[in-house]
């Protein structure tokens, strides 16, 4: 275990945009992060890159860089250099600079994660930033629509997918984990999946088997962090008890420790608690979404209750059987 004065070592784990919202959140609470980013994406520039050039889609591993950043006038204009996307009417249009900073770096060094150290040297990260597999991953699920069930293929393509996604696989079938991010999980204090897009990027990381087993063995704790609502497409209808239930069939003998959910993105309490507890987890109700009634987390709010999390507030209730905490 790597805790200390700067603070517990906490590895997250996600893709896009619920990664980011992670990330943000935690840098209040440690600076001792590592985010374990997924590379499945297949759209927009990361697709386009991926296709043409045969790498990593470097899109999510941006985000998360982004998100770590130092919060002073370096890296905060690094940060927008990176997220900056052409517009064009030629082949550069849309493509993010962080993309191709990435992808050149790569090429230059001959290695993921020594060119994502460098980028995060750029921009002053607090942390780390590591692809959770060495090559790049291809989504596919069986979704059940109108009564008949259909194979989709492709991130993008399963984000979009019209009926109940009922299993998720992700190719090749046994693809080789980074051996960075197996290390990170298992000297973790604390591992944290979610928010994010449930299919494509929290539940892709209990499908590569050698990560799987570290997510699985590891003495850190682990906690859940639920969406704020369903995505349209591929949760279209889900409850959040049902996000529980969907990551549990897929991993069952995952033990989580504390699930945090927002008491408005939940339809039924004892539904979700029963969840929860299936998986061993404390129930941990707390306000995290933005004022406005949009789907967004709120920074400080959730930095709050993964602080509540991490230092205790749940000690006195019996994670093994499960139970509610409520503020």
């Amino acid at each position: 275990m790597q805790s200390g004065a700067r603070g517990p070592a906490v590895v997250a784990l996600g893709g896009g945009h619920g990664l980011a919202a992670t990330l943000g959140a935690l840098r209040h609470v440690s600076q001792n992060l590592t985010a374990v980013v997924t590379v499945a994406d297949d759209g927009g520039s990361s697709g386009r890159l991926r296709e043409e050039l045969r790498v990593l889609p470097p899109g999510d591993l941006r985000m998360a860089l982004s998100a770590l950043c130092d919060d002073g006038e370096w890296g905060l204009t690094w940060r927008d250099v990176l997220q900056h996307r052409f517009c064009s009417e030629g082949p550069l249009n849309n493509h993010a600079v962080g993309n191709l900073l990435i992808v050149a770096l790569w090429e230059l060094l001959g290695d993921e994660v020594a060119g994502l150290d460098w980028v995060g040297r750029l921009l002053g990260v607090r942390g780390r930033v590591l692809p959770m597999a060495a090559v790049p991953l291809e989504i596919e699920a069986d979704v059940r629509s109108a009564g008949q069930l259909r194979t989709v293929r492709g991130q993008a393509q399963v984000a979009l997918s019209e009926g109940r996604v009922e299993h998720v696989r992700v190719l090749p079938e046994n693809p080789p984990a980074r051996p960075e991010a197996l290390e990170a999980v298992r000297d973790a204090d604390w591992v944290v999946l979610g928010p994010g897009s449930w299919y494509s990027s929290v539940i892709p990381h209990l499908l590569v088997p050698d990560l799987s087993e570290a997510l699985h063995t590891t003495r850190a704790r682990r906690a859940l962090t639920l969406n704020l609502s369903a995505q349209a497409g591929e949760t279209y209808g889900m409850s959040a008890a049902d996000h529980v239930r969907s990551l549990h069939e897929h991993a069952p003998d995952l033990r989580l420790d504390v699930m945090i959910a927002d008491p408005a993105a939940v339809e039924d309490l004892d539904d979700l608690t029963e969840a929860a507890s299936a998986c061993g987890a404390v129930l941990l109700l707390r306000q995290v979404g933005v004022g406005d009634g949009s789907a967004r987390h709120d920074t400080l709010r959730l930095a709050a209750a993964y602080r509540d999390a991490f230092e205790g507030v749940l000690g006195d209730v019996d994670a093994a059987g499960g139970g509610t905490t409520r503020r």
